[in-house]
């Protein structure tokens, strides 16, 4: 898996029952800690490996550093880059450091994954439940930290959810089978809900009024406060492809627009969506709630084109 589709990460098959799965990603600073910096940095890194239903075993580190800023700084990063790896169970094996304007750091991921059990996009059927794993808000909530407009019980949690590893429910997946899934990363939602609506040749239906929300998101959004990044995927989503609508809804219902922002904002270390055949949603709920997996169900896959929004 690699080039030729827009999957989450790249997989080589080494033999019939074993293969690599790896993806690299950084980012300048999203929060003023640096130790929570580096923590939030890996975790959204170890997303992808998750995301394809693979297990981490070995991360190298990228950074760009600023002269004018303490090394200490730096070690912070990598001191909370490291901490979280360890929990995911894997190690940091070195890494390398550029000098750059601006600070900026993440991980090249490797993992494992048995060839016949990797998670992709394309895999939704009609029927399938769209389940999320994480609320929804971070990228506003961020962006009200940097204008200084964010309150501190919004900002610790949005820090708690992007410090939270997508492990278990990734591991979840993969015990029951399921084969369809990505993370919720700087498309927003919609965006990525897109990517698997058109990988699986189905419709994504999803109901505004179950997306679980991080606590101040729609607030700062009511404000005008969200990311540039919301506005270009807004730009994207509302475009056609091929003569299709990526997003519709019918204009007879009132669909709250805060809610449709939210959907789109960009997310950092986001959770997973999942398709769950309906069968198995059942069980795959019970288990989420043994494991203390938060999950909610927000909407259902049918035959169709696109991603289709209901109230």
């Amino acid at each position: 898996m690699g080039l030729d589709v827009a999957d989450d990460a790249a997989v080589y098959r080494l033999d019939e029952g074993q293969a690599l799965v790896q993806t690299v990603d950084f980012f300048p600073p999203i929060v003023d800690d640096p130790y929570t910096f580096g923590a939030i940095a890996a975790a959204n890194s170890l997303s992808d490996i998750y995301a394809m239903g693979g297990t981490p075993i070995l991360a190298l580190n990228i950074a760009g550093w600023p002269g004018n800023l303490p090394l200490d700084m730096l070690a912070q990063i990598f001191r909370g880059g490291m901490d979280k790896v360890e929990e995911a169970g894997a190690v940091i094996g070195g890494g390398h450091t550029v000098m750059d304007q601006e600070p900026k750091y993440g991980l090249c991921v490797t993992g494992l994954i048995h060839p016949e059990k990797i998670t992709t996009k394309g895999a939704v059927k009609p029927g399938d439940l769209l389940v999320l794993t994480k609320p929804l808000g971070t990228g506003v909530i961020t962006t009200a930290l940097k204008s200084g407009k964010v309150r501190d019980v919004d900002i610790q949690a949005a820090v708690d959810s992007m410090l939270r590893l997508n492990k278990v429910a990734s591991e979840l997946v993969v015990e029951l089978g399921i084969r369809a899934m990505t993370d919720i990363t700087g498309y927003g939602l919609l965006g990525h809900a897109f990517e698997m609506s058109e990988a699986s040749n189905v419709c994504l239906n999803i109901e505004l009024s179950k997306l679980p929300v991080l606590p101040g998101a729609l607030d700062y959004i009511r404000q005008d406060i969200y990311p540039g990044g919301l506005n270009r995927n807004r730009s994207y989503l509302t475009g056609e492809q091929d003569g299709r609508k990526k997003i519709s809804y019918d204009n007879s219902i009132i669909v709250d627009e805060n809610l449709v922002k939210l959907a789109m904002d960009p997310q950092t270390s986001g959770g997973l969506l999942i398709a769950v055949p309906q069968e198995q949603a059942d069980e795959f709920t019970d288990r989420a709630e043994q494991r203390g997996q938060s999950i909610w169900i927000i909407g259902f896959a049918s035959e169709g084109y696109g991603v289709r929004l209901l109230p």
